[in-house]
């Protein structure tokens, strides 16, 4: 059931009132004329004096009875038409009236809720933008409610914006800084298993060792594509998805006993960062190879125009991923089986910086899962 907007409810709640007033105002009316024009005929009139005083006789008795008949008749057909024309005539002005109110009711309702209507488009910016949180209403007008409302949502925003730019400078900074590290203990590592004089346990330890450092800097390098992507963008030019696509499948290099690769790429061109837009569907396809049977798999990938929007869609085989768990993905050190980050999966923030990506791109991202198993990942973002 469709419901009627608030300013129509308030116009209807302003015109109702002036009709019921109208209404009051209008039976009040009535009931005062009502009394005023009572026939004051009750006394009978044969002993008036008489009508025509040319003619020296008085009215006979029956003579007056009937005079008295006559004229209260006529007294009471002109009250009769007295108040049918204040009924008629009153209603008819109440009603043309009313559609005036009703129309400047309208206009008086659309003009109170204008600020509301201002902090709404406000609040849907930032919402599907996703870069909005440095926008302000900055409401002007009286000390009101609404301008309190504004202010505190304003206050509420600067908060936010204040917590997320210290979370991201604190991730950036602190992936900057342990980079640092990282790279001296390759580069002590590399010294140590390059030596002439190394033993095989020294090597084989070396190889774990840079295994893990090496883990450790790709950590640190998706901590680092999160936090940039978290920000706003500066740099954007014309891409193709279909051409990114394109060349990350042939980077993927799926070999004979990987899962078969497909692929449907007709052109989509968006407007953003084209590095980002490639991490974003390097990690898509990889996460799709990653997860994936390991036997008669199979990887779509597509890319095109849908609903005047580009899309670029990468649908697998794998496990059966359960609905309500869907959304966790996309959560950063979240996996399907909802425990932290371990092993050689991957640390949880492939889809994350996919998701951050796309918004960035003022994009949406959705996961849905396959029957059977897998998982159908469809971006989509405002065409070039």
């Amino acid at each position: 059931m469709k419901r009627f907007s608030l300013r129509a409810r308030l116009t209807l709640i302003y015109g109702g009132l002036f009709l019921i007033a109208g209404l009051v105002l209008l039976a009040v009316t009535y009931v005062l004329v009502e009394q005023r024009t009572v026939p004051p005929f009750g006394v009978a009139l044969r002993d008036a004096k008489p009508i025509f005083p040319d003619v020296g006789t008085k009215l006979s008795g029956n003579q007056a009875e009937q005079l008295r008949l006559i004229v209260n008749k006529a007294q009471d057909d002109a009250r009769d038409q007295t108040l049918y024309s204040l009924l008629t005539q009153g209603g008819i002005a109440l009603g043309l009236v009313s559609v005036v109110a009703i129309a400047f009711g309208w206009l008086i309702a659309g003009r109170a809720l204008q600020p509301l209507h201002q902090i709404t488009g406000t609040a849907r910016r930032i919402a599907v933008g996703g870069r909005g949180l440095h926008e302000r209403i900055s409401l002007a007008g009286p000390p009101d409610e609404v301008r309190e409302l504004a202010d505190t949502f304003d206050e509420m925003l600067e908060r936010l914006d204040r917590s997320f730019d210290g979370q991201r400078r604190f991730v950036a900074n602190a992936s900057h800084e342990l980079r640092t590290p990282l790279a001296l203990n390759r580069s002590l590592i590399e010294l140590a298993v390059t030596r002439p004089g190394a033993s095989e346990d020294v090597r084989r330890l070396g190889e774990s060792l840079l295994a893990v450092n090496e883990r450790h800097e790709r950590l640190i390098d998706g901590l680092l594509t999160l936090a940039d992507s978290e920000n706003e963008l500066t740099a954007r030019s014309r891409v193709d998805l279909a051409d990114l696509a394109d060349h990350v499948l042939d980077q993927a290099g799926v070999g004979a006993g990987g899962p078969t690769v497909t692929r449907e790429l007709a052109p989509a061109m968006v407007h953003g960062d084209p590095v980002l837009l490639e991490r974003l569907t390097t990690n898509l396809v990889e996460n799709a190879l990653r997860h994936n049977l390991s036997s008669d798999g199979w990887v779509g990938v597509s890319t095109g125009l849908r609903d005047g929007r580009a899309t670029l869609t990468v649908r697998n085989t794998g496990p059966v991923v359960p609905g309500y768990d869907v959304e966790a993905i996309f959560e950063p050190f979240r996996r399907l089986s909802g425990e932290r980050v371990g092993g050689g999966r991957g640390f949880g923030l492939g889809l994350s910086i996919v998701r951050a990506v796309a918004r960035a791109h003022s994009g949406t991202v959705t996961a849905r899962p396959r029957d059977g198993g897998g998982l159908e990942v469809t971006v989509s973002l405002p065409p070039s």
